[in-house]
């Protein structure tokens, strides 16, 4: 049976070419406007595009935050995208806007003497631990990415990346999974981790 996959549906701009890559590997998708979307799922999708600030406040105001709270504590699978991953940290040096603080740690600016946004394809490097999420994609894989801050590395860094400076590109802290980069934007490669996502979730 199909993994039934919700994804947030807070104004993101992302939020269709996600579930299209999602159901393009075989997932059975969910767009979730309400938090009663995220009820029974078998994981969570928060996309993200834009600002920092912005994203985590129409999040709140669209009543996801307890639900996606209380997820991640029943150990429903939760992956953040982009910024969708950014606002799982407590704070970005983007807004004042506090983040969720699911995962510790500050989303930092990238450098000034790099081009930012950083927009185009780069190269993601596993970080010491694979995750079954990222199973069968070889290091060095280069994935889309299209932002202008990062989380640092640290203990939940999974894949790493590098402009101005390294950055975490992945990071899996127990059932929550999230990337700086874009699937859906990152061709096979892209294809290949939400295979892997549905896959896994679905077993």
């Amino acid at each position: 049976m199909a993994a039934t996959i919700a994804v947030c549906d807070y104004g993101s701009g992302n939020l269709h070419s996600v579930s299209r890559a999602l159901e393009r590997v075989g997932a059975q998708v969910r767009v979730a406007e309400e938090p009663a979307g995220l009820a029974d799922a078998d994981a969570i999708v928060i996309p993200g595009v834009g600002h920092f600030g912005q994203c985590v406040r129409a999040l709140r105001a669209a009543g996801f935050e307890r639900p996606l709270r209380a997820a991640v504590d029943a150990g429903t699978p939760v992956i953040g995208v982009c910024v969708g991953m950014q606002i799982l940290f407590e704070a970005s040096d983007e807004d004042d806007e506090p983040g969720l603080g699911i995962l510790p740690g500050r989303v930092r600016r990238l450098p000034a003497n790099v081009r930012v946004p950083h927009m185009g394809w780069n190269t993601v490097a596993w970080a010491g631990r694979r995750h079954g999420f990222t199973a069968g994609i070889p290091d060095d894989t280069s994935f889309y990415f299209v932002h202008s801050f990062a989380p640092d590395l640290g203990p939940d860094t999974v894949g790493a990346s590098e402009h101005g400076r390294a950055f975490s590109a992945v990071v899996a802290r127990d059932n929550v999974f999230a990337t700086q980069f874009h699937p859906e934007k990152s061709g096979e490669a892209g294809l290949a981790l939400y295979a892997n996502i549905v896959r896994e979730v679905a077993a």
